[in-house]
């Protein structure tokens, strides 16, 4: 692998890189292998309702969205490794708790036991503890298109693996994953020398109060739960809507889901694009958003045709995905300098709210009035949402930089005051616990030369 200045990462971090990207991509799959199947097979389970079914949808989220920065801060005292095994144990026993049940009590259980084997934030925080700076963004990106990719491949062999094993054996497959990330970690990914205190990967407690208080924070935080909880309410009500008005056998719904997710993705590239060079992320945000309601109305008035429902989830995932993948990017430019991490890890946190409480809405709204109820009930989230989306600031179209400093650089009381008068500087924070400084560029407008005559001593590296 190669950075831009033509320097490639060395044979252990870019082993390092692929080993946990592997973890992440295996774990994410046995997340979300069971949302396209669990609403059809599931009901095959003793004690199964609509509402219990979609409890199980989103069982996980609850355990992961209380445990995860906790489990972050503890790998921070005792380190990485020993949080991350543990976590992994933890997530193949709630699969095979899940594999072994025979109602759907004893499925939700093992969902809600996977779940507390919550280690995200302890395989990014390893991951820069492993990767130089200059490799870093990099790095994260690679992991994030992990966890994408395993999204999609986890809706298109979800139902084959169920259609080929049953539920049960799709648990297993998950229990099986889980112990194969494990071999990954302690086989391939390197040990860390020293654990690196790191603000952009590692959530700052001094931070939360201020980061939970950013307005524009708030409304990411809101819009990624609530894109969640309409993902998981949806999977109550599309499965069987594909069954009872596509009449399409629930063996043969993957295709469904690769032909809308192969298209939502390429059809979300140019809106990306669009968003970024022409900077217009408030409006390419709103237009997704309203997308994502049109979707649901669609659903709910016009889903009564396989043909329709097809047409429907292409758009709803071209929407989703457009979403998924701007949201992040988001958060990473309203966030203060030094505060990425705190920002990511409670956006990460109502993420797995959204997604518990989206699958309990879903079922429950099933219960109610079957799939318009459900239906309409996530049309009325994508409206809130869109209040939240139109009243948003543009956000700032900012790079974040982290740099070590020396220790006359640590003593220059003046340096981020100096640093904040150059045009293109947005922010600027020194923090001495790191022995670094974090600074926010735009990088249309700085004055390059000026910042690294400020700052010749060392190069600047981009984290962010």
């Amino acid at each position: 692998m190669q950075d831009l200045h033509g320097e490639h990462m060395s044979a252990r971090e870019a082993r390092a890189v692929g080993g946990l990207a592997l973890v992440y991509a295996f774990r994410m799959l046995g997340m979300f292998m069971v949302l396209p199947v669990l609403a059809t097979y599931g009901q095959e389970l003793a004690g199964a309702t609509p509402f219990l079914i979609g409890v199980a949808i989103g069982a996980y989220g609850l355990t992961q969205a209380v445990l995860q920065i906790p489990f972050g801060t503890l790998s921070d005292r005792i380190g990485r490794m020993p949080v991350i095994v543990v976590g992994l144990l933890v997530f193949a026993a709630g699969a095979a708790l899940a594999a072994e049940a025979d109602s759907i009590w004893g499925v939700i259980a093992g969902r809600v036991l996977q779940g507390a084997g919550a280690i995200s934030a302890a395989v990014m925080a390893l991951l820069s503890d492993l990767t130089r700076e200059q490799h870093r963004t990099k790095a994260m990106a690679v992991i994030g298109m992990s966890i994408g990719l395993s999204f999609a491949v986890a809706m298109v062999i979800g139902p084959l693996l169920t259609s080929a094993f049953g539920l049960s054996g799709l648990f297993w497959v998950t229990a099986g994953m889980a112990l194969l990330g494990l071999l990954i970690v302690l086989l391939i990914v390197p040990r860390a020398s020293k654990t690196l205190a790191h603000r952009e990967s590692s959530v700052a407690r001094e931070s939360l109060r201020i980061t939970l208080r950013n307005p524009e924070l708030l409304r990411l935080n809101i819009g990624i739960g609530v894109l969640h909880a309409i993902l998981m309410a949806s999977f109550v009500a599309l499965p069987l809507a594909l069954v009872e008005f596509g009449e399409l056998p629930k063996e043969q719904h993957w295709w469904v889901y690769l032909t809308a997710l192969l298209v939502g993705f390429f059809g979300m590239v140019p809106f990306i694009i669009y968003a970024e060079k022409r900077r217009q992320m408030k409006r390419v945000l709103a237009g997704a958003v309203g997308m994502l309601l049109l979707c649901e109305l669609f659903f709910w008035q016009f889903g009564h045709s396989l043909r329709a429902l097809v047409v429907g989830n292409v758009l709803f995932f071209t929407a989703f995905n457009l979403l998924e993948a701007s949201l992040p990017s988001l958060v990473s430019k309203v966030a203060p300098a030094g505060g990425k991490g705190t920002a990511m890890g409670i956006y990460s946190t109502s993420q797995f709210l959204g997604a518990a409480a989206g699958g309990m809405l879903g079922g429950w709204l099933y219960q109610l009035g079957g799939q318009a109820a459900v239906f309409a009930g996530c049309a009325v989230l994508a409206l809130f949402w869109l209040g939240f989306a139109a009243t948003m600031r543009e956000p700032p179209y900012v790079t974040s930089l982290r740099r070590a400093l020396s220790a006359g650089a640590l003593a220059d009381t003046g340096l981020s005051a100096r640093l904040l008068a150059i045009p293109g500087v947005t922010d600027a924070i020194v923090v001495a616990e790191e022995a670094a400084l974090y600074i926010k560029i735009d990088t249309q407008q700085l004055d390059r030369a000026l910042l690294e005559r400020e700052l010749e001593d060392a190069p600047v590296t981009q984290s962010a």
